[in-house]
C-alpha cells in the first residue's frame, strides 16, 4: 500500500502543479476524494516547528488527507531541502503559492493552513499550530 500510495500522491502532486501553472481545470479537485492540507511553513517559525510532526502523521495516516506544504520564504532547491531536513517535513512543499488559485490572500500570519475539500473549495484556513485531530475536525465534520 506504501508504494500505492507514493504513486497516487505523484500523480496528485502532478496534478496540483498542472493546476498551478494555468491549465484550465473544472470545479472537481484533484482526484475529487482527497482532501489537501496546504500548510504554510518558515524554518524561523517556532510553532510551525510544534505543529510538523503532526502534520507528518496526518499525512501518513488516512488515504483520503494529502498534506502539502508551502515555504513562506519561497525557498527552492538545496535551501528548501536543508530546511525540510532540518524541520523533519516529510510532506511535499509546492513549487509555488497556491493562495491566489485558491482564491485566498496570502498568509500573515504563520502557521497558515488551508483545508481544501475533493471538490477543491477552501473549506477553512487555521491560523497557529494544528494538531492531527484540529484538522480532522474540520475534515469530518458534517456538511450540508
Amino acid at each position: 500500500m506504501p508504494a500505492f500510495r507514493r504513486l497516487f500522491n505523484t500523480a496528485l502532486l502532478a496534478t496540483l502543479a498542472a493546476l498551478l501553472a494555468g491549465c484550465q481545470a473544472d470545479s472537481e479537485s484533484v482526484d475529487g476524494k482527497t482532501w489537501q492540507v496546504i500548510n504554510y511553513w518558515a524554518s524561523w517559525c517556532g510553532p510551525c516547528r510544534e505543529e510538523i510532526p503532526a502534520l507528518n502523521q496526518l499525512n501518513r495516516s488516512r488515504d483520503d488527507v494529502i498534506v502539502l506544504g508551502v515555504n513562506y520564504d519561497g525557498l527552492q532547491g538545496d535551501a528548501l531541502a536543508a530546511d525540510e531536513t532540518e524541520l523533519g517535513v516529510e510532506f511535499d512543499t509546492l513549487a509555488e503559492d497556491p493562495a491566489e488559485r485558491l482564491g485566498q490572500s496570502r498568509p500573515r500570519v504563520l502557521p497558515t493552513t488551508f483545508i481544501v475539500s475533493p471538490q477543491g473549495e477552501v473549506v477553512e484556513v487555521l491560523t497557529g499550530p494544528q494538531t492531527e485531530d484540529s484538522i480532522l475536525a474540520v475534515i469530518d465534520r458534517p456538511r450540508g
